[in-house]
């Protein structure tokens, strides 16, 4: 077979770290150029940009995964990956083009659902969370790292060899994957030809959420999720951008925020997550979770001092707690055959949840005129503009109205999710989910397709 060794997560391990490695370079540059390009609308169109990305993702993320079954996984990494970093070298050539072609590769940039097809083929069923879990610490380890240093070198020698550097990446990786990649989808379980049939309803990506409303318990998990991720997402798209325009962050801040709450979130997820599961139990860690995040969307909206922003990071941490707690329930509570239906619900209740968060928050900033005249560009810029940001800010009750929105959102989340109940099996109509996953399920895998879960930190280039 083409590549280097037999199949190894540890393949899917270096093609994560390097396309996320390279987005992360990009930081700060692509909020300078953002601004530069939407001087007077930033947060809208950041948020059309983000949402339409996100909307083509969660559309396209089946049919991809369907035709990966049929045709093998090694070609659709590649096409992931080249549609994914597309856009890098845009970046200096044409930044109208560079944005253009992020919204339009969403299509394409669904790389962790080909990454997990590819760890379910050549993992045994015990081995899988272990492995899904190696992967989505690359990606959080890739995001900590990185932007931290494309700030310090677009600061120390310029914004261009930053995107050069990320091109560069970018191609060392697709070359990876063309070299050293091995196909890991027996060549048995591949159609002789191209033009094989592949199961529509299973690329249909609202098919997991027309079954949601077939139990009550299913239903309140699902509008707990919605509920809780349309603002987290929304935030996830906007707000070092919001850092940086509106609370006066220089660069080298930004960097040093999303690596300082990507080690707390590492942390919370994994120490901290196992003691509350042990001690309080699941529906209360889920509660706890939305408490925190409640209390920190709160604090983004009407913080106004740096200090603010960053002890609310401390404790919009531990609200990441509050998917892997609902992924825990879910599987402790569906029952084994029906895993992968149950979690497929949720992950694409997630997909939407990508694309209409960031469109929702950039309107409202848009509504409430949240916009600043001049970004400052360097740290020697950065304290003449300090006033004007301060005073922008005193003829605004709220800085940030989306996170209040959020906050509000997050609470009737926590409502909803006082109903559920602690220990209950989710008997929901097994003859026709068996029937379905059956029709969708593969030979070469015992897990069903929507049982991968997601990863703790999102596909974005944030």
């Amino acid at each position: 077979p083409q590549g280097i060794g037999s199949p190894s997560v540890y393949h899917a391990v270096i093609v994560i770290f390097l396309e996320f490695f390279a987005w992360g370079l990009l930081t700060a540059p692509t909020l300078v150029v953002l601004h530069e390009t939407f001087p007077k609308h930033t947060f809208l169109m950041n948020g059309l940009i983000q949402g339409v990305k996100g909307l083509l993702s969660f559309l396209s993320a089946p049919l991809i995964g369907a035709l990966s079954d049929v045709w093998g996984r090694k070609s659709f990494l590649l096409l992931t990956v080249f549609f994914t970093c597309a856009p890098i070298p845009l970046m200096k050539i044409s930044p109208w083009w560079y944005f253009a072609v992020i919204s339009v590769s969403g299509v394409f940039a669904v790389t962790f659902s080909v990454v997990f097809a590819y760890v379910a083929d050549i993992t045994q069923e015990h081995e899988r969370s272990m492995a899904y879990g190696l992967v989505s610490a690359t990606f959080a380890a890739s995001l900590v790292t990185s932007p931290a240093i494309g700030a310090y070198l677009g600061r120390v020698y310029g914004n261009s060899l930053v995107v050069v550097l990320a091109t560069a990446i970018a191609l060392l990786d697709i070359c990876f994957i063309l070299v050293a990649v091995p196909e890991s989808l027996p060549e048995k379980m591949r159609p002789a030809s191209w033009g094989a049939p592949i199961s529509w309803e299973q690329a249909d990506p609202f098919a997991s959420l027309k079954k949601v409303g077939q139990d009550s318990i299913v239903l309140l998990i699902c509008i707990t999720v919605f509920l809780s991720y349309l603002p987290e997402a929304g935030q996830y798209s906007s707000f070092f951008l919001y850092l940086r325009q509106i609370m006066g962050f220089s660069p080298e801040s930004v960097a040093a925020f999303i690596a300082v709450l990507g080690i707390l979130s590492i942390i919370a997820q994994t120490v901290v997550l196992s003691l509350l599961m042990r001690s309080i139990g699941n529906k209360n860690t889920i509660l706890l979770g939305l408490g925190f995040q409640i209390l920190q969307l709160a604090w983004y909206g009407f913080g106004s001092e740096p200090w603010m922003m960053w002890a609310a990071g401390a404790v919009a941490a531990m609200s990441s707690i509050t998917f892997p707690a609902v992924s825990a329930l879910v599987s402790r509570t569906a029952d084994a055959d029906q895993q992968g239906v149950v979690q497929g619900m949720i992950t694409g209740i997630r997909g939407l949840c990508n694309g209409l968060g960031p469109a929702l928050y950039g309107f409202i900033f848009y509504i409430f005129h949240v916009e600043l005249n001049e970004l400052p560009m360097t740290e020697t810029e950065l304290g003449g503009n300090v006033a004007t940001q301060h005073h922008s800010q005193q003829n605004s009750i709220i800085p940030g109205p989306p996170f209040l929105f959020g906050a509000c959102s997050v609470l009737l989340a926590l409502l909803v999710a006082l109903f559920i109940p602690e220990h209950t099996n989710l008997n929901v109509r097994s003859s026709n989910w068996k029937k379905h996953s059956g029709s969708h399920g593969h030979p070469h895998s015992p897990q069903a397709p929507g049982e991968a879960k997601e990863p703790l930190l999102q596909d974005t280039n944030v």
